[in-house]
């Protein structure tokens, strides 16, 4: 799966590359810049910023898969500069409120809905457009640099944003969050248009079902699916405890906290960086496996907490899933964009997408329940065994036995790994 060590990726890509950049650094930055404005200026609670961030993320669950059905119909560019356009209105939107001093709640939540939307379009384009712009044996390196890009923004886009509004104002950090978007939109517009290919003329729902079809008899994408599925939900069910536990249980500060989330995302910048070094040596069977692997030794070193809670285990725990995650979504992606025809690239994303964010409310229904009734203990537990099952789903499927990359339209390239 490796690609020539010295070959430049394509001038098209490294346009996207750019966009990339400024769009998930825009994107982190708002979505940090929302929950503080929210309590800072408008005096919200707990339940605002719930149902604040419940709007910032419901699109992903209800127009992944109408936004699949769009990719795979019209021009991605066009929907990739219009979807980045939109999130950018939307943010100019709230800089123009603030301005006003009209902003209030419900609005901050109706635009960053808005917002939201222009980011699912642009996340199902993203890898249905790539295979037309790099070349096979390059795809790879592309998702490991767009991956490497995504990691820097969750690491330090957060921290910028929070820094932003503590020092000059929730303006200052919606303006920037705005301008790197509109940039992501301009440099969109420079890379080449889409291949004459034949769009499809049946109904949508015929499209829909193509897919999940797919999807649902292909043996490398559907292990991979309920991979995806039980690791979201065991993470979630994690997360929902993550901050309590570590205050209460661990005795860590507010500081504390937070650095041991900003090392879950030098985690997925250290994974995305050793991806070439590993590929090298490793068959693509492995390489995928590690994934899975991760998050469950993650979840063994945090429930390892509950007997020696130390601030440091907790540390090691979280970059260990920040490397995991990142080695699966890079070796995933570019197997699913061999071996799926590129007029349904955008649907069999969307599907993929649509099923990991949906076991996100899931994983936090069964956390909170879990902890209220039996601690925070059980919770560990029972997020140590949906990664545990994620893993087993992962290592007894033909996926682990990949050797390289299969041909579109084989069932898998088997051997020993």
């Amino acid at each position: 799966m490796s690609s020539p060590p010295h070959r430049a990726l394509p001038a098209g890509f490294r346009r996207i590359g750019w966009s990339n950049l400024f769009a998930q650094f825009s994107e982190q930055i708002a979505l940090a810049a929302a929950p503080l404005s929210a309590v800072l200026l408008l005096g919200a609670g707990p339940v605002e910023t719930g149902w604040m961030q419940m709007a910032q993320t419901l699109p992903f669950l209800l127009l992944s898969i109408p936004a699949g059905l769009a990719v795979d119909r019209a021009s991605r560019k066009a929907l990739m500069v219009g979807s980045e356009m939109l999130r950018g209105l939307s943010l100019a939107a709230i800089v123009l409120l603030l301005w006003g001093g009209v902003l209030n709640v419900p609005l901050l939540a109706a635009l960053g809905f808005i917002g939201a939307v222009g980011t699912v379009c642009y996340s199902v384009a993203v890898p249905a457009i790539i295979p037309s712009i790099v070349p096979r044996a390059q795809l790879a390196d592309a998702n490991r640099w767009l991956e490497l890009v995504r990691s820097a923004a969750f690491a330090a886009g957060p921290a910028l944003g929070g820094a932003l509004v503590g020092w000059t104002g929730a303006s200052a950090a919606y303006v920037l969050a705005t301008v790197l978007s509109l940039l992501a939109a301009l440099y969109l517009a420079g890379i080449p248009k889409d291949p004459e290919t034949e769009r499809p003329t049946r109904s949508p729902l015929q499209d829909l079902k193509e897919g999940a079809r797919f999807v649902g008899h292909h043996r490398l994408l559907l292990p991979i699916l309920f991979t995806a599925i039980f690791f979201n939900t065991s993470w979630i069910v994690l997360m929902a405890i993550y901050v309590a536990y570590a205050v209460q249980t661990l005795g860590m500060t507010a500081t504390q906290v937070g650095i041991t989330l900003g090392i879950d995302g030098l985690g997925m910048i250290a994974g995305a960086m050793i991806v070439p070094f590993l590929s090298r040596r490793l068959s693509v069977g492995t390489m995928i496996a590690l994934g899975p692997l991760g998050g469950f030794c993650g979840a063994c070193l945090m429930l390892l907490t509950l007997w020696f809670p130390f601030f440091w285990l907790a540390c090691i725990s979280l970059f260990v899933f920040g490397i995991g995650p990142i080695l699966w979504v890079i070796t995933t992606m570019t197997l699913r964009q061999a071996v799926t025809p590129n007029a349904m690239l955008g649907r069999v994303s969307a599907l993929i997408l649509t099923a990991t964010y949906g076991a996100r409310p899931l994983g936090a229904v069964i956390g909170t329940l879990v902890v209220a009734r039996f601690g925070v203990g059980a919770c560990l537990f029972v997020a140590t065994g949906g990664f545990l099952v994620q893993l087993l789903i992962i290592v007894f499927s033909p996926v682990r036995r990949l050797r390289e990359l299969p041909e579109m339209g084989d069932g898998a390239v088997m051997g020993r790994a």
